[in-house]
Formats: structure tokens, C-alpha cells, sequence
């Protein structure tokens, strides 16, 4: 099984790059962690947030591939623990070969984007910087994957 991360947003510091590679590295190779940078709409003072929202859901909705399971990221999401995407994990891997997991960029997901995926997870009722968001699903799902490992990880 893959989890692929379809993320808005180019460009990214060092420390986000390296964090998510720690995670993609301790992953095994049944439950792979890929990360697909995504580039933003150019920002204008002009710009509409409508627009530019509707640039990014283009270049996201292109990347999603048929049959994938399809989780977008937003705060008005629901809310999962770790043992519930450990337990929502389990079930991907045994019934799916590739969940792709949509991340926003600056403004957040296009209605579009929302309407496009199978369920809608959110981290969180507060708003996090796009980048940080891929440390925090890199690190959730190790966590979950080494709850169904009985890994010593999950403590």
C-alpha cells in the first residue's frame, strides 16, 4: 500500500524536508509515504482567494489517480485520534493500494477538493502552517502504522 501526500506548496524549508523524509525512511515498505509537492498559485495583491484556490484544486485534482481513496485535509474535517487512524490504517491496507491525502496551501482546500474525496480529516479545530501539516501527517501515520505493528514506537 501507498499513502501518498498530494501537497500544495513548493519549496519547503530544510527542517520540513527532513522531517517528513525521517518518517518516509521508518515506514515499511507495505505501507509506503510519498510526498508530491504541488505548486501554489502565484500570489497577487489582485488576486481572489476564490482563484486562486481554484488554480491549486486543478493541479491537486490532476494528481489523483482512479481508484485511489481520496482524504482531504481542512479544519472543518472530523476529527480522528491516533488509535482511530491506526484502526482506519489497518482497513486501507488491507482493501486499498493507495490513499492519496490532499494538503492545501496557504489559503486551504478549494470546495472542490473537498467535494472530490472519500472523507474528510481534521487535525485539528486551529489552523496550521501547509507545511507543518506534512511533519504532522508524516508522524501520524508512523504512529498509526506501528500501533497495527505492535511497535514499541506507539507508546
Amino acid at each position: 500500500m501507498k499513502i501518498q501526500l498530494l501537497a500544495a506548496g513548493t519549496k519547503a524549508p530544510d527542517w520540513v524536508r527532513g522531517g517528513v523524509l525521517e518518517y518516509q525512511k521508518r515506514m515499511p515498505h507495505e505501507c509506503q509515504l510519498e510526498l508530491k509537492d504541488i505548486p501554489v498559485a502565484r500570489r497577487t495583491k489582485t488576486a481572489s482567494i476564490d482563484k486562486l484556490k481554484r488554480e491549486e484544486e486543478a493541479k491537486l485534482l490532476q494528481q489523483i489517480n482512479k481508484g485511489a481513496h481520496v482524504v482531504a485535509m481542512d479544519r472543518s474535517g472530523t476529527s480522528w485520534s491516533t488509535e482511530k487512524l491506526a484502526d482506519k490504517l489497518r482497513l486501507w491496507m488491507s482493501e486499498k493500494p493507495l490513499v492519496q491525502v490532499l494538503i492545501g496551501g496557504p489559503d486551504g482546500l478549494s470546495d472542490g477538493c473537498l467535494d472530490s474525496a472519500d472523507e474528510c480529516w481534521s487535525l485539528s479545530p486551529l489552523t496550521f502552517p501547509h507545511f507543518l501539516v506534512r511533519i504532522v501527517l508524516a508522524e501520524q501515520f508512523y504512529r498509526a502504522w506501528s500501533i497495527t505493528a505492535n511497535h514499541p514506537y506507539r507508546k
